[in-house]
Parts: structure tokens; sequence; C-alpha cells
């Protein structure tokens, strides 16, 4: 139990910054509120290369977790009981970590360590933005 708060937590912290990205920032906060070195010492966050297929499957997680966001953004923004958007909160959280494990090829591990490696790569953030650019428009 205890190991599966910490992929949800930052899977929200991570989440929640990706919404408030700018073309060149795209990950800047993803790691910030948890612990920035123990996450983020495996292979992916260490400059290894991400392939095309992980960008790929990680634009797809990306998408379904945007998509959770703004569907939750509203109704909390809509709700003025501190409880209530608490649960919320929780509910949205679970959601997109749903997301991302239901999403092919994508773990909540991969998609963290994505976004730990995006904030030390301006030319994986790229490859991303892209590869979202022209993913969005046909999902919708």
């Amino acid at each position: 139990m205890i190991n599966r708060y910490i992929p949800v937590a930052s899977l929200t912290v991570a989440a929640l910054s990706l919404m408030f990205i700018s073309n060149s920032a795209f990950a800047q906060q993803a790691t910030q509120d948890k612990q920035p070195n123990q996450v983020q010492t495996g292979s992916a966050a260490t400059a290894a290369p991400v392939s095309d297929q992980k960008i790929d499957a990680f634009t797809v997680a990306y998408l379904k977790v945007d998509k959770i966001k703004q569907d939750y953004s509203a109704k909390i923004g809509a709700t003025a009981d501190p409880t209530a958007k608490q649960q919320l909160q929780a509910e949205a959280s679970k959601q997109m970590v749903q997301a991302v494990q239901t999403s092919p090829d994508m773990s909540v591990d991969e998609y963290n360590a994505i976004l730990a490696a995006a904030k030390k790569d301006p030319a994986l953030v790229k490859k991303v933005q892209d590869k979202i650019q022209k993913t969005a428009p046909a999902q919708q």
C-alpha cells in the first residue's frame, strides 16, 4: 500500500505540473515536491535515451492523464466543500494512475522517469511536445 501511494503522489505532482507548461519548460516542477534524489536515480533519469516507442506510449498516457485532469479541474473548481475537493483530488489521482497503467507499453515508473528525464533534456521535451501536438488533434 505504501508503494502504491508514492507513485500516486508523484504522478499527481507530475500530471498537475504538466498542465501549466509552456513550450520551453515542459516538466520543470514535476518532481519538486517529492524526494528529488531518491526517485531520480534510475537509468532513465541519468540521460539514457528514451526510445520513440516510449515517447509514443508516454504521449498516449499523457493525453489520458490530461483529459482526466481537465475533467476533475472543473469539478474541483465548482465544489466549495474542502472535504469534497480533497475527495475529488484523490479520485482524480487514482484515475490518473489507472490511465497510465492501462496505457500500452507504459508503467507509472516509466512515466515518471520520462518526466524526470525531460526536466534535464530539452531535446526530449521537444520530441514529446511534437508528438503531443501531432497526436492530440487526432484523438479529439
